[in-house]
């Protein structure tokens, strides 16, 4: 396994780090300040303008997309570190452009879509003009098995009409929002697999209704995650991406990026949040001594230490295959990470606000934020049950005796 890091990685690895030392860290109290101005918890600061200028001036724009055709070009090892930086704030991915989930859309559209979708969509979406959602969970399904749902898409002439009730949409309140890529049956008798397409729909189309935001864990996201009700939503046949009965394909084909695209960025959570931990254990005495003295704490710290290096390391070899064996065949270590980098950053996020007392708690730290974050990644893309399953299965299939004349295991043996 080969996970060094490439010139030009390490010179986007510097670059970065400045931009975020430099313009994203210092930003982070004017953006939630100018939110809480505006008077509406769903906006675009202004100085989210700002950065992604920036951001653009320094190379740091759409770092995220391997296609070199309309991306940086780099491979998941030289993207890894990258987003991992990005994770450790809350705004640095979308003052580069690469915040979900706009991003697995476009890998969508750079991979599926037509030429005219690509003008239309995909174009607007790379120069950070639009925001779009991805619109697949529903709330009266068991939406961890996609094949479960029960949006309907169904044809008419030249046209799709749609209808049905999704949630969970990501971007559903951002003020940019122009595009909806929605997952529906078009065929409810055919295979399990075969039964979803995938559609685009521009959100002024009649019958799209936002109905609300949902907050998590009380946090209301600025770009907000709707719940979007589809009522005889008609749109062209050539608004379809690929083919009729691809969307559970393409909807596998792009959740594998974003998979490992937010556990990279999740090691981030986890480094600053370690870092405060740090900091404040410094900083804070009790009954005369620095909390830093405490052994609890020493071992917290050390712990999360070692928790984040075996982390790294399991993502890595992840997107090392993704790179050298394709996304399919890495299929269990995205599964392996998704469950194990959540869990671990999620403990290290906890024992951060457990040394920080009250303070964890409040907004005065981004530890809180961090925390509901991190918790949401537990369900989002899969939760944790689905690629437990998917793993032990596999290694299930290892020890399955198909030959009847097999030797038979002992109790003793065993």
């Amino acid at each position: 396994m080969d996970i060094s890091q490439t010139a030009r990685g390490e010179a986007l690895r510097a670059n970065l780090l400045e931009f975020m030392d430099d313009h994203v860290y210092p930003a982070e109290a004017v953006y939630t300040q100018q939110l809480i101005e505006s008077g509406n918890p769903h906006g675009f600061p202004p100085v989210m303008e700002d950065l992604q200028k920036i951001a653009r001036e320094r190379g740091l724009w759409n770092l995220f997309l391997p296609d070199p055709e309309w991306g940086a070009g780099l491979s998941n090892v030289e993207y890894a570190p990258l987003a991992e930086i990005l994770g450790r704030s809350p705004i640095a991915s979308e003052a580069c452009n690469c915040s979900a989930p706009d991003t697995g859309n476009m890998e969508v559209l750079a991979q599926f879509g037509t030429d005219a979708q690509k003008a239309a969509w995909l174009t607007p979406l790379l120069q950070g003009e639009i925001r779009s959602g991805f619109a697949m969970t529903e709330p009266d399904v068991a939406s961890s098995d996609a094949t479960n749902l029960e949006f309907r898409i169904e044809r008419d002439g030249d046209e799709y009409v749609l209808n049905g009730r999704k949630w969970w949409t990501t971007n559903a309140l951002h003020p940019h929002l122009r595009l909806l890529i929605v997952l529906g049956k078009t065929d409810p008798a055919a295979s399990r697999h075969r039964q979803q397409s995938m559609v685009l729909v521009p959100i002024d189309t009649p019958g799209v209704e936002v109905v609300r935001s949902l907050p998590v864990l009380g946090f209301y996201e600025a770009e907000g995650h709707g719940v979007i009700e589809f009522r005889d939503v008609r749109v062209p046949r050539s608004n379809l991406v690929a083919e009729e009965g691809d969307g559970f394909m393409i909807g596998q084909a792009r959740l594998g990026p974003g998979r490992i695209h937010h556990c990279m960025r999740a090691i981030g959570v986890g480094e600053r949040a370690l870092e405060l931990m740090c900091r404040r254990a410094l900083s804070r005495s009790t009954f005369g001594q620095p909390i830093a003295t405490r052994a609890n704490v020493q071992d917290d710290i050390a712990d999360a230490r070692v928790q984040l290096e075996m982390l790294r390391l399991l993502v890595m070899k992840a997107a090392w295959l993704m790179d050298t064996v394709g996304n399919s065949k890495a299929r269990m270590e995205i599964s392996a990470i998704k469950v194990a980098v959540p869990q671990g950053v999620l403990s290290i996020i906890d024992r951060s606000i457990q040394i920080h007392g009250g303070a964890g708690l409040s907004d005065d730290y981004p530890l809180a934020w961090m925390y509901q974050y991190i918790r949401a990644l537990r369900i989002a893309d899969g939760p944790d049950e689905v690629h437990r399953m998917t793993l032990a299965r596999q290694e299930l299939r290892k020890y399955k005796v198909d030959d009847a004349s097999a030797p038979a295991v002992t109790p003793a043996q065993a």
